[in-house]
């Protein structure tokens, strides 16, 4: 029999750090299989699926732009999150043999906040910037925790409608992303017994892509600062919560915890990951 493989497919995909992670988690576990990329066009993806449900050497597959939600029609089930957040990003054999969909992202984005989710405060409430695909996750993984969200989006009508799918039980508030750019002298509330998010779920900031205009003004007291790029994986954004004395994630946080969820699926067991992940930083940072 084959050697076992999961992979990575999207198009364009030489860029994706998965097998990188994956790799080394294989590696130090002695596990004897393989994890590689792999470019699908899109009007591929439906013959790509057909040959991997043929090969039993296949584990499945991790799911990038631009096809989560073009994976979808050709799965036997639809897993949550994966079905309210209506993308997938993983792709598992089922024991059954079935080719099931679920997403990743989500629990990736929640694991380095679970020790203040852990907690108890008397309110919750979340900035997120951005309402692409990232950031449907991310209002879905954080309306579960109880959040009260203001989504910022350039088109704030496209926020309303991606509140009111995803999170339709809370009063949550969307407002136009210029909106955080320039300075404000709001007096915020005594922040004791609170838990204050300001994420950025944009690829604003990114190599190569525009700057995020984001005045820390805006910032309650104490807020937690989470921006997902990964490259610049010290952006401006982190750098600037940074200076202002507030706690940040980085986005290598949210890749490395929704690659160990899928990594589970995949293989069967947790991936061996030493504390904070420190090993696998440095090779992500090279």
């Amino acid at each position: 029999m084959s050697r076992p493989y999961a992979e990575v497919i999207g198009d364009p995909i030489a860029q994706s750090k998965s097998p990188l992670i994956h790799g080394h988690w294989l590696e130090k576990a002695g596990i004897g299989a393989e994890y590689r990329h792999c470019r699908v066009a899109m009007e591929d993806v439906a013959t790509y699926l057909a040959e991997r449900r043929a090969d039993p050497a296949w584990r499945g597959c991790n799911v990038t732009m631009p096809h989560k939600l073009a994976v979808m029609e050709h799965l036997d089930a639809i897993e949550e999150p994966a079905r309210s957040i209506g993308a997938v990003n993983t792709i598992y054999r089922g024991e059954d043999g079935t080719l099931r969909g679920t997403n990743t992202d989500a629990p990736g984005f929640l694991e380095p906040l679970r020790p203040l989710l852990d907690e108890q405060h008397l309110f919750r409430m979340a900035r997120i910037l951005g309402t692409g695909g990232a950031a449907r996750a991310i209002v879905k993984a954080l309306a579960d925790e109880g959040f009260t969200l203001v989504l910022a989006g350039r088109d704030p009508d496209k926020a309303r409608r991606l509140l009111d799918e995803l999170a339709p039980k809370g009063e949550h508030h969307a407002i136009d992303l210029a909106h955080f750019a320039d300075p404000t002298d709001f007096a915020f509330d005594d922040r004791e017994g609170l838990l204050d998010l300001v994420v950025n779920a944009s690829p604003l900031g990114m190599t190569g892509q525009p700057p995020l205009h984001f005045d820390f003004s805006h910032a309650p007291p104490g807020a937690l600062a989470y921006d997902i790029v990964t490259s610049p994986l010290d952006t401006p954004f982190l750098q600037e919560a940074r200076a202002g004395g507030l706690p940040t994630v980085d986005g290598l946080s949210m890749l490395i915890g929704q690659a160990a969820v899928a990594f589970a699926y995949f293989f069967g067991q947790k991936p061996p990951r030493d504390k904070g992940d420190a090993e696998l930083r440095a090779m992500l940072t090279v």
